[in-house]
């Protein structure tokens, strides 16, 4: 999902966080959506946030009011998070239990969520019209299928949706056209304050209007009859249908909202695979599957989340059916002659982790300020020496997996002598601008990370700069990001669906919600733009690329690493594999009994 995520360094639990800690535990999760289960480890692990970083907090009032309508929900969990929860006696895995270890969701709305650890919940308990299938392919959900556009005289274009015969909430309620319209009213309004539907449902025909409270409806969602429905937006675009994928689109009981409008995610009457059937604040969660779900229902039973842990040492116990590897471990899992060894599976995901500028606040509106910061990190060693190849080294935004990343191409090297030229060259050299640059990072921790105090020193060595590493709380700390309070940051981007627009567009678009470095380049808005709405692949393709280059090249970004899924699982769990993006994976799954 699109995940906003953290990084962290070795040594921490899990990684996602793609929020709130982390940089890296690195074993499987992150990313997303948004990739690979968002929840596996990097090392130290930060969490991810989801693309959705977006406008978590556009303006004070608006974040008030937000966490006002979510105050029950929020709080407890919140709670339940700093209070960890009695150990319960860990019992024998049922027939048909797939047991696992995933952090604990902050919010199980679609509207609102923005971060991986929610996500990779959510996408399992509800569906929308259209779903990414495990080669990220759009193939239908709750639709019958993935419809063509029809071009309109006047450059709009409609999309006609028929839902599915049998789909239906978990009650058994029938889902209808109606629900969905009423869904995307709902995520689309300003009472909601959803952080993600502008950005999701924004190129819909009236969206804009009825957000601004300008429209009584979203014209470009009209309800033909019980089962048909059609859907219009602004003009063509190869990522509409994509955004459908991603959990704002997803439908929900309207019937249950407007009951209990508070508390209702803590317990929803979702659609998809499995219903949440418990939800133990702080200790972690049960999925039983749907029977009656409109695809071929989940093969196993059940799927018991825990929500601390998750470690290697847990899955030797026979206390977890999949765990995730961190750096204390990977060592012995890759040795051949170890008995984990036959059980390890690793797969690259489709999310970065970077450091950031804020180019409008001083010393980074310099761009031989931010040069000198890039050309001063060694990533071979980085990755070899502090991460031990748990991850792969980053040399531009588009992570490999995608047409517009090219691995050919090295962005910054290592070059401590062209650093300090650059820093000696910028505008603020030897002012108090560079002597106090302070790098913000998500997190708590006695320490900031391994990967962090790397960084940290090579500044020193190679710059002579002594770099303060401040940690702030991740909600706090994503807060201030989305509202440019930082001049440099860190944080990682987990994609909610496989284009660079969901990277490159979002990011770095001038008038982008998630645009929090505050570019303001007529060229790059220009060339996005041109890639946003052709169709020619190629033509895109090439737009992307030296989109990516020219961003790099002027340091907006100094990516770090790509992530990767390591994790171990259980020889009788069979249909397993990690993921490169949140997308619903589990009902594949089957326990050889």
């Amino acid at each position: 999902m699109r995940a906003r995520q953290v990084l962290n360094a070795p040594g921490s639990s899990w990684r996602q966080a793609f929020l709130l800690v982390a940089m890296v535990l690195v074993a499987a999760a992150l990313l997303a959506a948004c990739g690979g289960d968002d929840s596996s480890a990097q090392p130290d692990q930060q969490q991810a946030a989801s693309r959705t970083e977006r406008a978590e907090s556009q303006a004070d009032q608006q974040q008030e009011s937000r966490e006002d309508r979510q105050a029950t929900v929020q709080q407890q969990q919140a709670q339940a998070q700093g209070q960890p929860a009695e150990a319960r006696p860990v019992l024998p895995r049922e027939a048909g239990e797939f047991r696992i270890a995933r952090r604990q969701p902050i919010n199980l709305d679609p509207a609102q969520i923005t971060d991986v650890d929610s996500a990779v919940i959510a996408v399992e308990i509800f569906g929308g019209l259209l779903v990414l299938d495990r080669s990220l392919r759009i193939t239908p959900d709750l639709a019958e299928s993935v419809p063509s556009g029809q071009l309109n005289s006047d450059g709009t274009v409609t999309y006609r949706f028929t839902i599915r015969d049998n789909a239906r909430f978990h009650d058994g309620k029938r889902i209808t056209a109606e629900d969905f319209k009423w869904t995307i009213e709902r995520n689309l309004s300003p009472e909601t304050l959803s952080p993600t539907a502008p950005d999701f449902l924004g190129d819909i025909v009236g969206a804009s209007e009825f957000l601004r409270n300008r429209a009584d409806e979203v014209v470009g969602v009209q309800v033909i009859d019980e089962v048909t429905l059609d859907i219009t937006i602004k003009q063509q675009t190869p990522v509409f249908l994509y955004k459908l994928t991603y959990p704002t689109a997803f439908v929900l009981d309207r019937d249950q909202v407007e009951d209990d409008p508070e508390r209702w995610a803590l317990a929803p009457n979702g659609s998809g695979p499995f219903r949440l059937t418990e939800w133990q604040l702080g200790e972690g969660l049960t999925l039983e599957r749907f029977d009656d779900y409109h695809l071929e229902p989940a093969k196993v039973r059940k799927v018991s989340v825990r929500f601390a842990g998750g470690s290697v040492e847990q899955f030797e116990n026979d206390e977890l059916d999949q765990a995730f590897i961190g750096l204390n471990d990977i060592e012995r899992v890759r040795d051949p002659a170890s008995e984990l060894n036959p059980l390890y599976v690793s797969r690259s995901e489709l999310s970065v982790f970077y450091l950031a500028f804020n180019v409008t606040q001083p010393p980074f509106d310099d761009p031989n300020v931010r040069l000198a910061l890039a050309h001063a990190i060694d990533k071979t060693s980085l990755i070899e020496d502090v991460l031990d190849d748990l991850l792969l080294a980053a040399h531009q935004i588009v992570p490999p997996g995608l047409v517009a990343h090219d691995p050919d191409y090295r962005g910054i090297v290592f070059d401590p002598e062209l650093a300090q030229e650059l820093l000696a060259e910028s505008r603020y050299a030897g002012t108090s601008f560079v002597d106090e640059i302070r790098l913000t990072i998500p997190g708590a921790g006695a320490t900031p990370g391994s990967v962090f105090e790397a960084v940290q020193d090579m500044w020193r060595q190679h710059l002579g700069l002594e770099i303060e590493i401040q940690q702030v709380e991740f909600a706090t700390f994503i807060s201030e990001v989305d509202r440019g309070l930082y001049g440099f940051f860190s944080l990682g981007w987990s994609l909610d669906y496989p284009d660079p627009h969901n990277v490159l567009d979002y990011k770095f678009h001038s008038a982008s919600l998630g645009n929090d470095t505050q570019l303001d380049s007529e060229e790059i808005d220009s060339l996005l733009e041109q890639a946003r709405y052709s169709l020619d692949h190629e033509l895109r393709t090439s737009i992307y690329q030296e989109v990516d280059r020219s961003l790099i090249e002027d340091a907006i970004w100094i990516p770090l690493y790509y992530s990767v899924a390591h994790e171990v699982v259980k020889p009788y769990v069979q249909d397993y594999e990690p993921t490169r993006m949140v997308i619903p994976h589990l009902r594949f799954v089957s326990i050889d009994e």
